[in-house]
């Protein structure tokens, strides 16, 4: 097996044509957040019936309330090992112009998986490293931009979620305070392997033959699908409506941290990370502001409201229906709307010539209003 995944990864001296190749590419890599987790979904439903209200895009030859499903048809092949990397993921939603979009980032990856083979990297769910297709990548086409999400799982970021859920749903004290210390604990050594990861790619790309004039290298943060605790639609009292409905468990207290601190200082970590080693950094903390799950200002689809990248939330809630209508590792990630908003801020940053900025959503419009403020 070990030989047949070195022949992949062995570059025809035909294909030697790097930045020189008339075929032009962009390329993400990274986790779950630009893989594509829950691009399954558009908004969210509690109906477990037919097509979700019109929120699940795996559904099809639905008759009446019975439906059949296929994440493949929104994850391909990758439904199977669990990258899920969706057909309207970031890198596929952004409007640049080139001959291919090419997705190596996994959901669940860390920075070990980034990094080449022969550099110590990992291989993950049955792929070769991400470094080592890149690497492939970047020697067959002119490789134009390359885009980062990585650091989340380094930090354990699931593991935190499901703490905060289950302190509110077990009525334990509020998690901020033990979490918190479990954040600081890995933050130091999680930024600096993300720094490892930033050189790891430079390397790979000067090893194709490129310059670092010759492509656009953009670092980004993690926007919050977190709603602070007074613009949740749900009181705190009420755990059947808070949690079972609108799929958002959590004191108000831990949601407060967790939208304005933990996603803070997280993405001022990756930033410093990012301009420190000259590259360029999209800060998306703020990019899904008032469309987080269970915020006043979006609502939920039903049979009278279908779902709209307007009214509806941009990512994936965490309940019951959650895992009896997909699978759980799809909770909480930025769900179709809110991928295709990402990739518009991609292409906003790609076509400027700032080093970094901030995109942020405007009020009562969907993916396509991304604004994006050099900075």
């Amino acid at each position: 097996m070990l030989a047949a995944v070195a022949a992949a990864l062995v570059v025809p001296a035909s294909a030697h044509a790097g930045p020189n190749s008339s075929d032009t590419a962009i390329v993400s890599l990274g986790d779950s957040y630009i893989s594509g987790e829950a691009g399954r979904w558009q908004g969210n439903s509690i109906n477990p019936a037919g097509n979700r209200d019109g929120t699940d895009r795996a559904a099809y030859d639905c008759t009446a309330a019975v439906c059949s499903y296929d994440p493949a048809r929104v994850y391909g092949a990758t439904a199977a090992n669990g990258c899920d990397r969706s057909d309207v993921a970031e890198i596929k939603s952004a409007t640049i112009a080139v001959d291919a979009k090419v997705n190596f980032a996994c959901s669940g990856a860390t920075t070990a998986n980034i990094f080449r083979a022969s550099k110590g990297g990992a291989a993950f769910k049955g792929e070769p490293t991400q470094g080592d297709r890149l690497l492939f990548l970047a020697h067959a086409s002119n490789v134009k931009l390359v885009v980062l999400s990585i650091g989340g799982n380094d930090l354990g970021f699931a593991g935190i979620v499901q703490a905060c859920a289950t302190a509110y749903l077990t009525h334990q004290a509020p998690c901020r305070t033990s979490q918190q210390q479990v954040l600081d604990s890995k933050f130091q050594p999680a930024m600096r392997a993300v720094g490892r990861a930033i050189d790891e790619i430079r390397a790979i790309m000067t090893n194709a033959g490129y310059t670092n004039a010759d492509y656009k290298f953009v670092v980004q943060s993690y926007p919050s699908v977190f709603v602070r605790a007074s613009e949740n639609r749900y009181a705190e009292i009420d755990v059947a409506q808070r949690a079972g409905v609108g799929g958002c468990p959590s004191y108000d207290t831990d949601a407060n941290w967790a939208r304005d601190s933990v996603v803070s200082q997280i993405a001022n970590g990756i930033k410093f990370v990012a301009v420190s080693q000259g590259v360029r950094f999209l800060d998306l903390r703020d990019a899904f502001q008032g469309r987080e799950i269970c915020s006043k200002s979006t609502s939920q689809a039903s049979l009278t409201q279908p779902p709209s990248p307007t009214t509806s939330e941009w990512g994936r809630l965490l309940n019951q229906s959650t895992v009896t209508q997909g699978v759980l590792q799809e909770a909480v990630h930025p769900n179709a709307y809110g991928e295709r908003a990402l990739g518009r801020c991609l292409t906003l940053i790609y076509a400027s010539s700032a080093n970094g900025g901030k995109c942020t959503n405007v009020a009562g419009q969907g993916p396509d209003a991304m604004q994006f403020a050099p900075g």
